[in-house]
């Protein structure tokens, strides 16, 4: 088993003032050449947007993009006409192939939106765009993996352009869940929402992560309640 252990505290950071963001990789003035990405996981980005504010029309390609509100809500437009308003408990997929623009804003007038950013390399270059957005029911959380993310959309997830699977889970404090890559060669990137667990000897707290390869599977025990996001990613 081989581990690569980003704690909360040393990930890069950005303060812009409607913009507070921490870095898993490196990414736009944040630059460590030990973190470039994992595998195919490019960007994990951690955003907090200020009430009315978020990223304008800005443009993409040739990457698999996915955003977790965690807090608040985030609105959504981009080029191919596509607008709504997400918040937590929804998923959010873009697939930018041969080009995309978009925006997403805080909607409110008075509340923060939190969200997590994920970049991930396609498997196939220069497809047509493609968006798409889903609602999970958090009851289906508990002890046990939500899928979200799949390549093939199985249990109504969101179709990514990569042989990469996401799922999140609700840990209660003292139970354990196990995983396994499902493919092989395959990596796992286990980012702690909230809450603290072990995984192995590593204990990790909210928003650290541990990266994991060359293992058949992981169990992790939660030593307080937990919310987890697993990211099972090729490793080349």
């Amino acid at each position: 088993m081989k581990k690569t252990l980003h704690t909360a505290d040393s990930r890069g950071r950005a303060e812009h003032g409607w913009l507070s963001s921490r870095f898993s990789f490196s990414f736009a003035e944040y630059y460590n050449p030990e973190r470039i990405h994992f595998g195919m996981l490019r960007v994990l980005n951690d955003d907090i947007i200020q009430p009315d504010m978020g990223f304008g029309m800005h443009p993409h390609d040739n990457m698999e993009i996915v955003t977790i509100p965690l807090l608040g809500a985030l609105e959504h437009r981009d080029s191919m006409g596509n607008g709504s308003i997400i918040k937590a408990g929804e998923v959010q997929l873009m697939s930018a192939g041969t080009g995309i623009r978009h925006s997403e804003f805080n909607p409110s007038h008075k509340e923060d939106a939190g969200l997590l950013q994920i970049w991930v390399f396609p498997k196939l270059k220069n497809i047509t765009p493609r968006y798409e957005q889903g609602v999970f029911d958090p009851s289906q959380l508990l002890n046990q993996w939500q899928l979200i993310v799949s390549p093939d959309g199985k249990d109504n997830s969101l179709v990514i352009n990569q042989d990469a699977w996401f799922s999140l889970t609700k840990i209660v404090h003292g139970e354990s869940i196990t995983y396994s890559p499902k493919q092989q060669n395959n990596g796992m990137y286990l980012f702690v929402i909230e809450g603290g667990i072990i995984v192995g000897d590593t204990t990790l707290g909210k928003r650290d992560a541990v990266g994991i390869s060359e293992t058949e599977n992981i169990v992790i025990e939660a030593v307080e309640d937990a919310f987890l996001l697993l990211m099972d990613i090729p490793m080349r």
